[in-house]
């Protein structure tokens, strides 16, 4: 199924306002650490969250306020600097957050979905959030500098703005999807992923919205990792407002399908965009994995081969040690019979093949030096035993990982 991008991100669905502005939270005045996003009407909503047993309060504070509203939410507001975890008054804090939102906006509490994302375990001062919330409701526009705006409010150690829209028709109706996203480091999900809010104007029942969102991560985000770490405040949360004017989707029916195959378009979007931007990263890896038995041994497959340190090395090397994927698939607990993988190489440089029925083959190095250079590599391996496939999303491992989280709180 075809979708067709568009600009605007959060805000190019009907209905929805964003802004993002510098409140204080950050000593770097020069980038905002505030956002905002807005439905001009109430909207369905529902979310997903990290599996860590250390969770932000934000996250404990959004999943209340979801099961107060009966899964219905009218804005967001997120800031960055400071993740508001591990501290006492956090879900004060949070709750604070949301309070101040809604009587900002006119809209009750339990109706904002709040987020944080920074450094853990350091107090987060409400004066400056209170200070900021006024000019980010003042802010309020619907257009994508708006949208960028509210994109860099969320940002941490980010290189890139991660936004995405697109739009698709239901029952006549053009429907639209947008997305921001933040997330370069503590990437290695067991939910979503990292902080992804996503607006859509499509007519959604917040029971089927929840099961759309549910079904799309775990072949989207919960197949990314850039280090292994999974984050105490990871949230992916989605608003759809119905202003597209659709025939409410209130079933697992063909609009249902639609409107899954489109969440599911921009959130391999954002895995790419996420996993390529990894602290440090200098390359986007993009593992393939077919002819598995079963699904879950090709995701095991692909997620232990794009978490490999070892392997992850090598790429940023540009070293085709293929040896290295096979030693990721022989521990990672997949049934797989290591006598029938094979396994190539493939950029816009060209393709390799490095290995066949689980052994080491004849290739040009030079060859192969020249595919592995590019910026995004591509991984095909063939398990040869059935008819399952997954794909897994990393990046290489380089010097600057190190130096960026080794004085990440200064």
């Amino acid at each position: 199924m075809n979708f067709n991008e568009i600009n605007g991100g959060v805000c190019a669905p009907k209905g929805f306002k964003a802004s993002g502005v510098h409140c204080g939270i950050r000593h770097n005045r020069t980038k905002n650490d505030i956002a905002m996003i807005f439905s001009e009407v109430p909207a369905s909503a529902a979310a997903v969250y990290t599996r860590n047993l250390v969770k932000g309060a934000p996250l404990t504070v959004t999943k209340n306020n979801l099961e107060k509203s009966c899964g219905t939410a009218q804005a967001v507001i997120c800031n960055s600097g400071n993740a508001n975890t591990c501290n006492a008054d956090g879900i004060e804090i949070a709750e604070k957050m949301c309070a101040l939102a809604a009587d900002a906006l006119n809209i009750k509490p339990e109706n904002i979905v709040v987020g944080s994302t920074g450094v853990i375990g350091q107090p987060l001062n409400i004066e400056p959030i209170k200070k900021g919330i006024p000019e980010l409701v003042k802010n309020l526009a619907s257009n994508e500098a708006a949208s960028n705006s509210a994109c860099e409010g969320i940002m941490t150690t980010d290189t890139v703005k991660k936004e995405i829209a697109v739009e698709f028709e239901i029952g006549g109706k053009i429907c639209k999807i947008g997305a921001i996203a933040k997330g370069s480091g503590m990437i290695h999900p067991n939910m979503a992923t990292m902080l992804i809010f996503i607006t859509t104007d499509a007519a959604v029942k917040s029971e089927i919205l929840n099961a759309a969102l549910s079904q799309v991560v775990p072949d989207t985000f919960n197949m990314i990792s850039v280090d292994g770490d999974t984050s105490t405040n990871d949230m992916c949360a989605i608003l759809a407002n119905g202003l597209a004017g659709n025939e409410i989707i209130s079933d697992f029916n063909n609009d249902f399908e639609i409107f899954k195959a489109a969440l599911n378009f921009i959130c391999v979007k954002l895995c790419r965009m996420l996993a390529g931007d990894g602290e440090g990263a200098t390359k986007l890896l993009e593992c393939h994995v077919t002819e598995a038995k079963d699904i879950n041994t090709a995701k095991i497959t692909a997620k232990s081969v794009i978490c490999s340190t070892l392997f992850k090395a090598a790429m940023f090397g540009a070293d085709a040690n293929w040896g290295r994927v096979l030693c990721a698939i022989g521990y990672s607990g997949a049934d797989v019979d290591v006598n029938k993988i094979d396994v190539a190489f493939q950029s816009k440089a060209g393709k390799i093949e490095v290995c066949r029925n689980g052994a080491g083959i004849d290739f040009s190095e030079e060859k192969a030096k020249k595919i592995l250079t590019e910026r995004d590599i591509e991984i095909l391996i063939s398990l040869n035993d059935g008819k399952s496939n997954a794909t897994a999303w990393g990046c290489d491992l380089t010097y600057d990982y190190v130096k960026i989280n080794g004085d990440y709180r200064s």
